[in-house]
Formats: C-alpha cells, structure tokens, sequence
C-alpha cells in the first residue's frame, strides 16, 4: 500500500551527503512516526525503507544514524498469518538472509501483535503503530527492459540518465544483482568494456577493474567485447559481443 501523505517542515537530517556506494544513499529521518507513515514518507522521498543485505549493511546502516537508537527499516510481517514470515518493504520479497541481525529472543511477538522491525544494535520487532525516527534508502540503479546493444545501452544511460552501471566492491554487486533478477535477457549489459589500446578491462568511468566476479571461463579479452552480468543463478561476468542486444542497469542522477 502506498499512502499519499504529506508531511511539512520535517527534521529531517540527511547524515550522509555522499554515497557509502556510488548506487545507494541511506537517509536517516529524525521525525518519530509509525511504520506505516515512514514506509508513505520514504517512498514519496526516496525509493522506500532501508533494506540491508547483512551485518554490513547493518554497520552502514547505524553510521547512516549517528549512533541514534530504535528506528524503523523496511522488514515486516504481514498481520493474521499463523506461520510469520518477514518481507522487505520492497519489492515484497521474503526475507532469507542473515539471521545474526536479529537480537536474541527475537522475533518474539511479545506485544502481540509485533509486525514490523525497528533496528538498534540489532532488530527487535514491534507493534507497527508505535513512533519512531526511520531510515530510508535511496536506490540509484534502474533495470532498463529494453534490448539494445552495448553503445546503445551507454548512450541511452547517458541521455537520459547519468551512465551504464559500474561494479566496485561486493555490496554495489549485490544491489546490482537485485536489480538483474527482474530482467527479460538472460544477460543485463554493465558498464565494463575491454579496451584494446590499454588492453585492460575498464569502466565507463575509465576506472580500471579492482573488484571482480568474472564466471568461470567467462573472460575472453578481444576489442569487440564488453561484460554482461547473467541475470541467473550466481550473476557472474561474462564477456559478450557488443552487437548482442540485452537489457541494461543504469546509474541515476
């Protein structure tokens, strides 16, 4: 559900003003409100309630805080079902990961009914209608459904966007590949290219490769090749011609 509600003169501190990933922002929002009426405020501002991957992100997660307590972020349960099981806000997908985020003894239910998650030093669930401050994230990257070859993809990005997406480290790798489920190609183009002159491996951004996650084999190192991720199984790299036409992963402004 997304509720149109407005929100005027909020305290709203915005405790990073860079990236802790060239594709995410978390926004930590001093204003104390319900599940609910967070969930509303994130997604008309942002993308939608902070989502975490690990304790990784948690750690991000707290700096994103400043060492603030008790705010809400995107995990919840539906209310009414017998066996509880947790999703992210969005896109609704059940969560599976990590149990150590949890306290011990949670999830309890002990205020029953305790359907959505406020993290500290780890997550405790709630009642939905109590109010805290909350975190929001703010995703950069866009799956484009369209096929198009690798120039096309680059200049489509930078039209209308700000450019294809690059890979620097296993976090940005694991947002990239949430986004590359939800393709129509069995490939989705990244912003890596081989350069002949240089004969490296380089980002659009000329950044040369220090993170990789190359498939077995997957490598081949000719001037008309440029990476894809598989939009399957463990989205490694593959080399592909550049006249291949795929779906693509954009970086927003």
């Amino acid at each position: 559900v997304v509720f149109s509600v407005h929100f005027p003169q909020l305290n709203v501190n915005k405790s990073i003003h860079k990236p802790y990933l060239h594709c995410v922002f978390y926004h930590f929002i001093k204003e104390e409100m319900s599940w609910d009426e967070a969930r509303a405020y994130c997604r008309e501002n942002y993308t939608d309630l902070a989502k975490v991957f690990d304790l990784t992100d948690m750690r991000r997660l707290q700096d994103s805080a400043q060492n603030q307590t008790e705010a809400w972020i995107g995990l919840y349960s539906e209310p009414g079902r017998d066996n509880r099981r947790w999703h992210w806000s969005l896109p609704g997908k059940e969560y599976t990961e990590n149990k150590t985020c949890w306290t011990a003894g949670e999830p309890n239910d002990g205020a029953y009914p305790e359907n959505c998650v406020r993290t500290g030093d780890k997550w405790e669930d709630e009642p939905c209608s109590r109010t805290h401050p909350f975190i929001c994230y703010d995703n950069k990257l866009i799956l484009i459904r369209e096929n198009k070859t690798w120039e096309e993809a680059l200049n489509y990005c930078r039209q209308k966007h700000h450019d294809l997406v690059s890979i620097s480290n296993p976090e940005e790798q694991r947002w990239v590949q949430e986004r590359a489920k939800n393709a129509s190609t069995p490939f989705v183009w990244l912003g890596l290219r081989y350069g002949c002159a240089a004969r490296l491996w380089l980002w659009v951004t000329d950044y040369v490769v220090c993170y990789e996650r190359w498939a077995s084999g997957g490598r081949t190192e000719d001037c008309d090749m440029s990476a894809a991720m598989t939009t399957g199984g463990q989205h490694e790299w593959v080399s592909q011609r550049k006249n291949e036409t795929f779906n693509f992963i954009c970086l927003k402004h």
